[in-house]
This record gives structure tokens, sequence and C-alpha cells, in this order.
């Protein structure tokens, strides 16, 4: 039987910025952009929670829902280096490290060099060594997979440790919402809802064909996970295969123009992970969530580049497939994906303060190109 750790760092942006400012600790913190300039939430101490200010929100929201919140631009720097102290802990104890984000990862520690036999010894340990580098508290789940793992890590957050062992998985799954299985979100779970399925063990019970019939290709695995069963191994340095920014927004987008300045935003983010990273993507693929919640998405293959404007150039095209504008829009994103360490001469792009010129389509020679 394996023993799988989840080990996920505590409001990890936040927490690092009230460790470093003792003004801030104690205090709603959320760190991210500007509530005035479309800012987003990147991480919310456990103060800012309590009102509802989560990661991902529009920063204008939370400021609405914690007046008194504490507003810190992110320092990604400062944050890496304290991430590479943390995950260098975890390979001192075993080499099966799979790192998810900066301050998430799982680790295989059925054989671990601390020659423990118990997965609960070592995540004890890890916290332990983590809060004695850092100064900082991480939340950790124990079980035979990673399934299990990840959700019991977050079962006692902060500072949290829950070990789900083989002989408490049954009772442990029979207390599941359907929404804890991976890759049940908000719209599948509204979907499985009005099927009479709201709990995992819905899931079981239901018929196979017809729960293809509500999420497709999805069911084969929801029902695996409805039985706790998950036979992925932890990969350890797992290359990226993608990456991508997106949005849910407060308000639906209704113009045609604000939504071209949100993809080329979001194209010229992916541009700049790229480089950070020297690699050139071949696909950039759009995603268009509609107000009634029917998403789409459109890709694009060619040559490999990672400069901003052949990437956003591609991006908006792709809208151009989709009824945006003429459908309110509540959520927009953009990814890059078959990535590669090569490319070919990359095509010159016409710099403007944003970064990259929107270029005039077709439909809409009146409307002004780019800010």
């Amino acid at each position: 039987m394996r023993r799988i750790l989840h080990i996920d760092m505590d409001a990890f942006y936040a927490s690092v910025e009230q460790r470093d400012n003792p003004e801030l600790r104690g205090r709603p913190v959320a760190v991210g952009g500007a509530p005035d300039k479309r800012g987003v939430v990147a991480a919310a101490s456990y103060e800012a929670r309590v009102f509802g200010v989560r990661s991902a929100i529009p920063m204008s929201r939370a400021v609405r829902l914690c007046p008194s919140l504490v507003i810190v631009r992110p320092d990604f720097q400062k944050y890496r280096q304290i991430s590479q102290q943390i995950f260098a802990l975890y390979r001192e104890v075993t080499p099966l490290v799979e790192p998810l984000s900066l301050d998430e990862a799982y680790l295989d520690v059925t054989e671990n060099a601390w020659h423990e036999p118990l997965g609960m010894a070592v995540a004890r340990r890890l916290k332990a060594a983590i809060r004695e580098t850092t100064g900082l508290t991480a939340s950790a789940g124990v079980a035979p997979n990673k399934f299990l793992a990840k959700i019991a890590s977050g079962w006692q957050k902060p500072d949290g440790l829950t070990v789900i062992a083989p002989e408490r998985v049954e009772r442990f799954l029979q207390e599941l919402p359907v929404d804890a299985l991976w890759g049940v979100g908000p719209v599948t779970a509204q979907k499985l809802a009005a099927h009479g399925i709201t709990r995992l063990v819905d899931v079981r019970a239901a018929d196979l064909e017809a729960l293809r019939g509500i999420v497709g290709t999805l069911a084969d695995w929801l029902k695996d996970l409805a039985e706790g069963r998950d036979a992925r191994a932890v990969q350890p340095d797992r290359p990226s295969k993608s990456s991508g920014s997106e949005c849910t927004y407060e308000h639906d987008l209704a113009h045609l123009e604000e939504i071209r300045r949100e993809i080329a935003e979001m194209a010229g983010e992916c541009a700049a992970w790229l480089e950070k990273r020297t690699l050139f993507a071949r696909t950039v693929t759009i995603k268009v969530r509609y107000a009634d919640f029917e998403t789409i998405t459109r890709s694009h293959s060619a040559e490999p580049t990672r400069e901003p404007g052949p990437l956003t150039v591609r991006a908006l095209e792709l809208l151009t497939k989709t009824e945006a504008g003429a459908r309110p829009v509540r959520l927009l994103g953009v990814s890059v994906h078959n990535l590669t360490d090569s490319a070919a001469p990359p095509a010159p792009a016409v710099r403007t303060r944003r970064g990259v010129e929107l270029p005039r389509l077709p439909f809409d020679d009146d409307a002004p190109a780019g800010e």
C-alpha cells in the first residue's frame, strides 16, 4: 500500500507577507493587483477569508466584501526563493516529489530517507521542518492515493494534518459532497444535482450510461474516484505541458472591444510565462464561457513562438470564431500548449503601452486598436 502526502502551504503569499511585516499580522490581507485596475486576488490571509475574500476573485469585489482589507503587491521572486527552500526539504526525504505549484506538492513516502514506516510521522516531521526553516505553516494530507491525500490536506486548514488510513477510506468517502471529486466544478456539480447526484455515494449508485449522458467521458473517472480508486503515481519534476490565464468576471462582459483587450492581456501573460522559461508554444487556445454558462474553446496551431505579437494575433483571430460580443461573457481564458524549447524565427510585434497592438479585424473597422 502506497503512502502519499499532499502538502499545501497555508495562504502562502499572504502568510509570507505577514511573516515579513509584523504590522500585517492578524489583519485581513490580500496579495494581488489594484482594485481600480481589474486586479485579481492571488492569495488571501485567513483573516480576510472570514469576509469571503478568496483567491481568483476580482480585487474590487474583495474590497467590497472587506473594506478594511490590506492589499499587498505580489513579490514572486521572494515567493519562489521560499518555495525552493521548502522543496529542498521535501527532496531530502524522497526523490518522488511532484510539484503542483510554488506552494503545493505530492510526495510518495512509501520509501523515505528517514525510514519512517508511517506517512503521518513523515508529514509531522516535514511540517516541523518547514516551520523551523521558513517560519510558515503547511497543511498535510496522508492517504493511499493522490485523490484522497489532496482532499485530506484541506480538511483541517490551517496547520492541519489529516490521515486517511486504508481502513478509514470508506467512512471518509461517505462524508464527501460530489464537488469534492476531481473534475467536478460548479457547472458539473449543478448538472449532477439536477439528476439527484449531490454526494459522492450518489455517483456510485448512478447508472454508468446515465452518468455518461450527464458528464460524458468524465463518468468513468468519477466512478473510480467515488470508490476511492486512483492509480496515478507521483511524477517527480513533471515538465510543464501547458500554461494559461483565465478570469471569471464579476459582471458579464458585453462589449467586444473590452473582451478583446482582456484576451490580449492574457495572451501577453502567456508570452511572459514562455519567455521566463525559455519555451515556445505551437498551439494557442482560448476559452469563452457565456452568461448562460455554455463554455467553448477554440485552438490554433502554427510555428512555435513565444513572441507576444503573434500569440496575441492568433488569440484574437480565434475570438472571431466565437459569439463573444453578440452574447455576454462571464469567463475568458487564453492558454498555450505543445511546448518546445526551440522555435522558427519569430514574427515582429508592434509595441504599444499594453505591449502589443491589437490588430484591426474585418468586423470592427470603426473600433480603435489598442487601449
